[in-house]
């Protein structure tokens, strides 16, 4: 009946044992942050929140802001190399949905492979997901940074405060000396 099924995750085959983790950077501080929002509501404003609170506190600088053209899917190889190109870390997010939990992992490991930390942000409600596409992709064990779920829903102050208390957290996943 059926002569072929579709595999969801846009990998041409599944990977097996290929974790790969970045090298951290030494310090934040001149570091260039790249931010790769997923489109969700809040998504880019909680990134910026980051983005601002990661250069008062720890003296990086935001070097691009790019936005994908579709919540459910990974970042594309274009995309994917410019922003490598400017940045010394990546923060991506927000999954705070089944799909765009699955793909803000996905990113997370694409720009870990070709050499960037990444921080990944997915509310608490969608971890099994992004932990399980993590495991599609080969890695099973890539760190995800949790927020309380729903994020979609906060105004602009909840998002501020959602942030301040990400910041560390996104702060010791991509730096060396806390890892």
């Amino acid at each position: 009946m059926f002569d072929r099924i579709l595999d969801p995750t846009g990998l041409p085959a599944r990977p097996t044992n290929v974790a790969v983790a970045a090298r951290r950077v030494p310090s934040l501080a001149g570091a260039r942050v790249g931010l790769l929002n997923n489109t969700k509501r809040n998504a880019a404003q909680l990134l910026t929140e980051l983005g601002d609170l990661l250069r008062d506190r720890y003296g990086a600088v935001v070097t691009i802001r790019r936005t994908k053209p579709h919540v459910a899917f990974p970042v594309d190889e274009p995309m994917l190399k410019e922003i490598a190109a400017v940045s010394d870390v990546v923060i991506t997010g927000v999954g705070d949905c089944g799909s765009c939990s699955a793909s803000a992992a996905a990113d997370g490991i694409a720009f870990e492979r070709v050499g960037i930390p990444a921080a990944v942000i997915v509310s608490d409600a969608f971890e099994v997901t992004a932990r399980a596409m993590a495991g599609v992709h080969g890695d099973e064990n890539f760190e995800i940074l949790l927020t309380p779920h729903p994020v979609a829903v906060l105004d602009a102050e909840q998002v501020a405060e959602r942030a301040a208390e990400l910041v560390a957290d996104v702060a010791d996943r991509v730096r060396e000396s806390a890892r």
